[in-house]
């Protein structure tokens, strides 16, 4: 990444973070009523929302139907930035006959887009009561000459360098995905994605702070 400006003499961002340290992380859960699972998540300035609804029958055409699993709509879309939209098909062997849609909207982007988006559906999965393996958490990486900065803000997104996007399921230490805007040499790239795999664990804790607390206030609701 090129600008001066991005780091500071004294190792610190544009946003007074340093460099391994997370965007400051909010979300709550259930909060589309009309939906089966449903959450909203600020990752820094980045906004997503995230809706499931599901499992249902499948809609439209019989052929899509899979006799031992689920077919998984996944589109993804951002509010006054962008009118298009990206739509995708996974399967997944629960449920089957049945179809999960998910759908997710940036209302605000200020860098990690893609990443606020897995981070709010996985919490909309899971207030949906989807069965999970694990949490799938993803966070942004890149350079700043030879230091890694884990999370990026769009200014540093936009500085011209390295980036990439990892999603990751924590518990396993698997990689669901990888995503790179660039070339970059071999010897960095392990030191990137660490980077991005320590915030990614980092994120999980998070998440599942935000699931146990949405817990407690769901059972309360219930006792009374």
């Amino acid at each position: 990444m090129a600008g001066l400006e991005l780091l500071s003499d004294q190792g610190y961002r544009l946003d007074g973070r340093k460099a391994s340290e997370l965007r400051k992380v909010q979300a709550r859960m259930s909060v589309f009523a009309q939906a089966d699972g449903s959450a909203y998540l600020e990752q820094g300035n980045t906004k997503a929302l995230a809706v499931v609804y599901g499992p249902h029958e499948v809609r439209g055409s019989r052929s899509k139907s899979l006799h031992d699993r689920a077919v998984i709509n996944c589109q993804y879309s951002m509010a006054t930035f962008s009118t298009a939209e990206r739509k995708r098909r996974h399967t997944e062997t629960l449920y089957p006959r049945s179809q999960i849609d998910i759908y997710v909207k940036i209302l605000q982007a200020d860098g990690g887009n893609y990443s606020a988006c897995v981070n709010a559906a996985t919490l909309a999965l899971v207030d949906a009561g989807i069965p999970m393996r694990d949490y799938v958490c993803a966070c942004t990486a890149g350079f700043v000459e030879d230091t890694p900065l884990a999370d990026l803000c769009h200014a540093e997104e936009s500085g011209g360098g390295t980036s990439l996007a990892l999603a990751l399921l924590p518990r396993s230490g698997n990689i669901a995905l990888l995503q790179m805007d660039a070339r970059l040499h071999q010897d960095h790239l392990d030191t990137l994605i660490e980077a991005a795999m320590t915030a990614c664990k980092g994120l999980s804790e998070v998440l599942d702070g935000v699931v146990r607390q949405h817990l407690e206030e769901v059972s309360v609701l219930t006792r009374d």
